[in-house]
């Protein structure tokens, strides 16, 4: 199998509600912090000093433990470097739990892994009994996301402990790019000495609405975390980022107002859905997967026709007629509800 990843095509002027982004934006903070950058500053390859400090004292852990990422992905890549190289006499094996970011699998083909998929069930629950049983001698690298997207459902805790402990030569990897509107993270009592193995993902591009400034993080073990450093790019944030990081973790009013938002426009949403019997997964994330079954298309083309704009995830085996939404600020989910009534309604 080939993964790739298809960039959505730009469409200006439409609400964007189909790439789980933070529909508010930054902090003010945030842009004061950038703002605040002076023309030496960008002269000047950054320090990272502060950011760091900032990251690791907002997720409660040790500044040794965390890793500044260029986002996310680059973290991913990272990680996928230091567990698939250099290659064995037989090549190293990646599992994945489908459905699944494409990143993951992209990386692994890209440094010559072996990816296992490991297929959730059609009520997409995390299946725990196939992951370890899919565990072998050569796995070398686990993916594991939770709150799981598309689903935005919850790994159970007990269940990732169990699989970092019997895979002791593999690199497990949580990745938490969802875990702020959870309130649930392996970072709560992280188990990095007894499971040296395990490492999360963390990302600012959602809660902290941040992902134009690509900012992300690693977090385990400081002995796991050395070879991810000495691949790492010296100056992989810019200064933007670096600068825009402490101001992000410190306004906490900001980031708590729109978990907020993002909690009631989830409840908007599943009334939308309820009033027309379609089915959806309860969400821990800032987005909701509903079922449109043989209507998905036409539901997702005859919003985009009213600029409003959703995830269709009808193509993915593992999510048949399926459509993920965005939950952000109340407003914008109101629109896209009046727009998906037009829509069902009109019989489109």
């Amino acid at each position: 199998m080939t993964y790739s990843f298809d960039r959505p095509a730009s469409h200006a002027g439409s609400l964007r509600l189909s790439q789980n982004e933070n529909t508010a934006g930054c902090s003010p903070k945030v842009l004061e912090a950038v703002r605040a950058v002076t023309a030496k500053d960008v002269a000047l390859y950054p320090d990272y000093l502060a950011a760091t400090e900032a990251v690791a004292s907002r997720l409660g852990v040790p500044a040794d433990q965390v890793q500044l990422t260029n986002g996310l992905d680059e973290g991913i890549l990272l990680l996928s470097l230091v567990a698939l190289k250099p290659p064995t006499a037989e090549p190293p094996e990646v599992i994945i739990v489908v459905p699944a970011f494409e990143m993951y699998g992209i990386y692994a083909e890209a440094v010559g892994g072996r990816i296992v998929e490991v297929r959730c069930g059609p009520d997409l629950v995390f299946p725990a009994e196939r992951v370890l049983e899919a565990i072998t001698p050569r796995t070398r690298l686990i993916w594991l996301t939770t709150p799981n997207n598309p689903s935005g459902l919850i790994i159970p805790r007990a269940a990732i402990l169990d699989v970092a402990a019997r895979a002791p030569g593999a690199l497990v990897v949580v990745d938490e790019a969802y875990a702020d509107f959870a309130g649930v993270t392996m970072l709560d009592d992280a188990p990095f000495e007894r499971l040296p193995n395990l490492v999360v993902g963390r990302t600012f591009a959602k809660a902290y609405g941040m992902a134009g400034l690509r900012a992300g993080a690693v977090i385990a073990n400081a002995r796991t975390l050395a070879p991810i450093r000495q691949i790492s790019p010296p100056y992989n944030l810019n200064i933007c980022a670096a600068a825009a990081l402490p101001a992000a973790c410190a306004d906490t009013a900001y980031y708590s107002w729109y978990l907020e938002q993002v909690r009631e426009s989830k409840s908007i949403v599943y009334a939308a859905l309820e009033r027309h019997s379609i089915s959806y997964w309860p969400s821990a994330t800032n987005f909701v997967l509903a079922r449109f079954g043989e209507h998905a298309s036409r539901v997702v083309s005859g919003l985009a026709g009213r600029r409003v704009l959703v995830r269709d995830r009808s193509k993915d085996p593992a999510c048949p007629g399926c459509v993920r939404i965005t939950a952000g600020i109340v407003d914008h989910t109101r629109t896209f509800v009046a727009a998906l009534e037009e829509v069902l309604c009109a019989g489109e």
